[in-house]
């Protein structure tokens, strides 16, 4: 089994904490109970990069200690907490986090990808709006972090990548009790401002942005150590920044918006 389903914007759980820690810690232990009742034991966890907080400036290890800054990485590490007891109680449950740092990106084929209802709340989304013109530009929240070019800084990894770590999780998990954590990404930190130059090269199109001040909750710097995942289980991302780029452009063009629903032209 996989679990996806949570809220997972971090100025919006900042916003409205009680709703974050409703929908995704109560969703968990449900599940993990529903789980327990059925006698399915195998479980892949879409964890996050942002229990770390904003203490790390080197990429980051399994290792390293959480120190979550907002109410949605608290709830992701909390729902990590109870998956790791749950795991202690019962010796059929096994348990993979994976702590996707920023998936990005579409299907090749431009049929799947990222259409949010609303405002988009991560990066790839509103750069491929502002490119097709469905938004004025784009807004970078702080350009004086403690960066290269003073925006924050991500490692961003592509969805298909990312699809893959959780293949090769369910593979592996069999005969496996316990709990484990595994970090999702590349190793290769880009920043906002770097995303936006590649996304102009790549796909030939520039997005007009304006800068503001940095957001709640917002951290400069996430960066991963893949080496576990790549050591323990095979995985290994193979698309770069400029794929993701070209994938979600690709999908934002093959698609239209109409009366807030996607559909494929």
């Amino acid at each position: 089994m996989i679990h996806f389903a949570a809220r997972k914007s971090v100025p919006e759980s900042v916003r409205k904490p009680a709703e974050y820690f409703q929908t995704n810690l109560t969703g968990t232990i449900n599940l993990v109970r529903s789980m327990l009742d059925h006698q399915v034991g195998r479980l892949v966890f879409s964890s996050s990069c942002s229990i770390y907080g904003d203490q790390y400036r080197e990429p980051i290890s399994e290792r390293d200690l959480p120190a979550p800054t907002n109410p949605y990485a608290r709830s992701k590490l909390i729902c990590e907490q109870v998956l790791a007891d749950a795991c202690a109680a019962s010796e059929d449950l096994s348990v993979l986090a994976l702590r996707y740092f920023n998936p990005a990106g579409a299907h090749r084929s431009g049929l799947l990808g990222d259409d949010p209802a609303g405002a988009p709340g991560n990066l790839m989304p509103l750069v491929t709006k502002v490119a097709a013109g469905l938004r004025d530009k784009l807004t970078i929240y702080g350009t004086d972090y403690g960066t290269p070019d003073g925006s924050a800084v991500r490692d961003y990894v592509h969805v298909l990548d990312v699809a893959r770590a959780h293949r090769i999780g369910l593979q592996r998990l069999h005969g496996q009790a316990g709990m484990r954590a595994l970090n999702v990404g590349t190793g290769d930190g880009a920043s906002v401002l770097e995303l936006v130059d590649t996304f102009r090269r790549t796909c030939g199109v520039a997005v007009p942005y304006e800068i503001t001040g940095r957001r709640p909750g917002d951290v400069a710097s996430l960066v991963a150590d893949p080496g576990l995942m790549v050591r323990q289980w095979g995985w290994q991302p193979g698309l770069g920044l400029a794929a993701m780029c070209r994938d979600a452009w690709r999908f934002q063009q093959r698609n239209r918006i109409t009366g807030g629903k996607t559909e494929c032209e």
